[in-house]
């Protein structure tokens, strides 16, 4: 094995620990878009899933068939007909959307049975229980139009789905449901997975979608000054859903959005659209600090505030390394455990990704900014800039002047920000007395 290999994959395996932890034991709901399968993607996203699972997550699986039915119906002579984006299901689209599901059903859990070979997961057995899970009513008639087999959700057996999870399955859900007195209605994928979601207060809703998520100027063309959105708080999701014109295509904006925010409000934590043409978009998006899609929470998820006890461990594990190239001064626990109501740190989703310390010297009207870490997985993203923010707004607080660094390595990132440079007799004696000659580090002020 290569050194290279073992440099690489030590710190990423570790980088992604954290989060396999945190959703040991949660259960995520999962929508597959029909286009995926028929894009042949199934395969692929369905290891992933088995590799998700086999992690402790449990699974709810929802998939979509809006191709198949449409290319049975033209197999068939017969038109696909919507209104407002939902399918007129009449006796012959009826017919094809159950033909459809069986098949897709078929397929899904025989990519499933087969022990996945030749891929990560080979050898695994995934358990795959479906059933009539869903109880539906007629969508009626609206505006005039007569939808006539098309439905709606109407209850969710959630004591049936949340017993076959905790024994293990995998459960899979087709966009079909039926009526207490027997009648079957054509569903959307969209609606059966916000709608189990909601019901099982299900921690994720996952879209595996043909958009790449939401940009964030969603009214222009794709960029590298328009990227795709990666966090969305609700409220922002709301707003743009207000803005945005009746979605009734799938690529449209709105389109799954319109669940996400459906969901959120409904008590899922988090709701998520994701690209199923990039490959492992699943991991991507649960496994790694900035996702690859979009996600829709009911709040921000990065929090700035000021360190507690609690937080002693993860400061050690974010600062160690830094420690260890000589780019911090080595702080032992005890210290830290001493200081830390001098910390402010940035965490997100539960993990910490930046940090730094004020210690300030009141007779000398300034304070020292120390333990300056951000997160190489968050670099650039602007942690760095929001940690010296609330540094000088806490140091402000304080009626302090100015505030100083000691480095050896990032003079230029404080000199671009406003600092100066000045020599170690600038020092308030205090520090002074605690200064590294043989460090040689750089005194860098600034004036607040």
């Amino acid at each position: 094995m290569s050194t290279v290999f073992n440099f690489t994959f030590v710190p990423w395996f570790r980088s992604v620990a954290p989060y396999i932890h945190m959703h040991r034991g949660k259960t995520f709901v999962v929508g597959l878009a029909g286009e995926a399968i028929a894009a042949g993607k199934l395969p692929s996203i369905a290891q992933d899933l088995a590799l998700i699972q086999s992690m402790g997550v449990k699974i709810v699986l929802v998939h979509g068939f809006r191709p198949q039915v449409n290319e049975q119906l033209h197999a068939k002579g017969h038109e696909a007909r919507y209104s407002n984006g939902i399918r007129i299901t009449d006796e012959v689209a009826l017919d094809c959307a159950q033909e459809a599901a069986g098949q897709l059903r078929y397929e899904i859990e025989a990519v499933f049975s087969q022990g996945l070979p030749n891929t990560p997961m080979a050898g695994s057995k995934v358990r795959m229980i479906s059933g009539n899970f869903i109880t539906a009513r007629p969508v009626g008639i609206v505006d005039g139009v007569d939808f006539k087999h098309s439905g709606l959700v109407r209850k969710v057996d959630v004591a049936s789905i949340t017993q076959s999870l905790d024994f293990g399955a995998m459960v899979l859900l087709s966009p079909f449901g039926f009526s207490p007195t027997g009648e079957a209605f054509n569903l959307t994928m969209e609606e059966v997975a916000t709608s189990v979601a909601i019901e099982l207060q299900a921690d994720k809703l996952i879209f595996l979608t043909e958009v790449p998520g939401i940009r964030v100027h969603p009214d222009q063309p794709a960029s590298e000054d328009n990227p795709i959105d990666t966090e969305l708080p609700l409220d922002t999701a709301q707003a743009l859903l207000k803005q945005l014109p009746p979605a009734h295509q799938s690529t449209d904006t709105g389109f799954y959005l319109q669940h996400c925010v459906k969901a959120c409000k409904g008590g899922v934590e988090r709701s998520h659209i994701l690209p199923f043409a990039t490959d492992g978009a699943l991991l991507l998006e649960v496994y790694v600090h900035d996702g690859i899609g979009t996600m829709i929470v009911d709040e921000k998820l990065e929090e700035l505030r000021e360190a507690s006890a609690d937080d002693v461990g993860g400061i050690l594990q974010l600062i160690e390394p830094f420690e260890r190239d000589g780019t911090l001064v080595k702080r032992d626990r005890t210290e830290i455990e001493r200081d830390i109501e001098n910390y402010t740190i940035i965490e997100h989703d539960g993990v910490i990704f930046g940090c730094a310390a004020l210690y300030p010297y009141p007779e000398a009207k300034t304070a020292e900014m120390a333990a300056v870490t951000v997160s190489p997985q968050s670099q650039g993203t602007g942690d760095g800039e929001k940690l010296l923010k609330r540094i000088e707004q806490r140091a402000r607080a304080m009626g302090l002047s100015s505030i100083f660094v000691l480095t050896t390595r990032t003079m230029h990132w404080f000199i671009k920000r406003g600092f100066q440079n000045v020599d170690p007799d600038w020092l308030p004696e205090a520090r002074k007395r605690k200064y590294n000659w043989d460090r040689r580090s750089q005194v860098l002020v600034k004036k607040l």
